[in-house]
């Protein structure tokens, strides 16, 4: 078989797809392909090389070190091949399915309202969204781009920061009317502190007294999986809430919240990072399209 003979560009980019989603049913998804015409693909290309790329388990696939030499350089084709087509192409704009995950306060508050924007941008796109406060796995739930707050951990995904926003201590008027305003940390232990049922869930709020920071637990009637309903829980009167502050503005401005024990307030922020992968450089431009948007249109307080 001649090199004539071979779609060596598809082949890699076939590779690079398993890898990246961690098997062949999830990459002939994503082809619209039969796993076992992935797996025949993937086994031809290892024979024309010599070598073998991936060790295979009922579960999962894993890169040997030769997999790993051919999936970097693989990697770095693409990004060539695609920048040399966006060199010389006019007419090529981004287009296909785009994958969106995103917790559920920034999906409400600054996604969503952006969405008609972007898609009157960029009509050849269609968006699929998900919203979630549960951290996914990018690969296992095929997202494009996933939006993150709070560190990052070191990973094979890529990141380009949004911004970043502080944490405020809310309350509706008519709580406080009921349960007195807090003036100091103790105060705290009489009040309703509302918070999250997930495992990453900070285990407290920090707040200044005497001069450092102290951890004041979380204590209350109800707990969340999401900051959206606890948002709505503090409005309705049920108690106190930390929340970002983009999240509450609104309500705020509207008299619905009151932030509380802000001189207390220690100032730190939350940043938040839109996730993606695109290891060597190679991006589809429907997600470029949506990285740079949103670092374009998103803004944080």
């Amino acid at each position: 078989m001649t090199r004539l003979d071979v779609n060596r560009a598809a082949e890699m980019e076939v590779f690079v797809r398993v890898v990246e989603l961690g098997g062949f049913s999830a990459a002939a998804r994503s082809f619209r392909m039969t796993p076992s015409a992935v797996s025949k693909l993937v086994t031809r290309l290892e024979s024309r090389l010599g070598a073998r790329l991936l060790n295979r388990s009922t579960r999962q696939v894993q890169l040997t070190p030769e997999g790993c030499v051919f999936y970097e350089r693989s990697m770095r084709v693409l990004a060539d091949m695609d920048q040399a087509e966006r060199g010389v192409s006019t007419s090529q704009v981004p287009r296909g399915r785009l994958c969106i995950n995103a917790n559920v306060p920034f999906g409400e508050h600054l996604l969503l309202p952006l969405v008609p924007e972007f898609l009157a941008r960029y009509p050849d796109i269609t968006l699929d969204i998900v919203l979630t406060d549960e951290v996914i796995d990018i690969l296992e739930q095929r997202a494009d781009v996933a939006v993150r707050a709070g560190p990052l951990k070191s990973s094979n995904l890529l990141a380009r920061k949004l911004g970043q926003t502080r944490k405020l201590i809310v309350a509706a008027p008519r709580y406080l009317e009921r349960h007195g305003i807090p003036t100091k940390p103790a105060d705290l232990e009489e009040h309703n502190r509302l918070g999250f049922n997930y495992a990453r869930a900070l285990e407290g709020w920090p707040l200044l007294d005497g001069g450092k920071v102290v951890n004041v637990a979380i204590a209350g009637n109800a707990q969340v999986s999401n900051g959206e309903a606890l948002r709505r829980l503090a409005v309705a009167g049920l108690g106190l809430a930390r929340l970002a502050a983009f999240q509450v503005k609104e309500d705020i401005d509207a008299g619905r919240l009151l932030p509380v024990l802000e001189d207390r307030n220690p100032g730190d922020t939350e940043e938040v990072h839109a996730v993606f992968l695109g290891q060597g450089g190679y991006l589809p431009l429907r997600v470029r399209a949506l990285l740079d948007f949103l670092v374009e249109k998103v803004q944080l307080d």
